[in-house]
């Protein structure tokens, strides 16, 4: 969570995030204008005039979106949603469990056996 979204406050967590050289699709904020003179491709639709997914070889397959991305934070929401209210505090630590059972269904494993993986790691960045 971050107190603003300036350029110059959201450059080094993009950075330190994602490699350079990486493509990255987003919607048109103006946020990532910079993108490309960071260090990163960057290909974007435009919802404020109606474009939410486009086509840019014609091989009918819509290559720039990110209706992937919005469909986990909808997602996201339904499940904080019975919470009907949740600290601010401990928001990174929900949003961090989600992600993972998120990831974890998405790579066809399953829960408890990646949760044990996960807590008898013996890497030390993992807490």
């Amino acid at each position: 969570m971050l107190a603003n979204v300036k350029q110059k406050t959201i450059e080094p967590i993009i950075k330190d995030t994602i490699e350079s050289g990486t493509l990255v699709y987003t919607d048109e904020y103006g946020i990532y204008a910079r993108l490309e003179t960071w260090g990163y491709d960057h290909k974007s639709v435009n919802h404020g005039k109606g474009e939410f997914a486009r086509d840019e070889d014609g091989d009918g397959f819509c290559e720039v979106h990110v209706n992937t991305m919005e469909g986990f934070w909808s997602l996201l929401r339904s499940w904080l949603r019975p919470h009907r209210g949740i600290s601010q505090a401990k928001l990174p630590l929900y949003l961090g469990f989600f992600e993972f059972v998120h990831n974890v269904r998405k790579r066809g494993k399953t829960l408890l056996g990646s949760l044990i993986e996960l807590l008898v790691s013996k890497d030390p960045g993992i807490q």
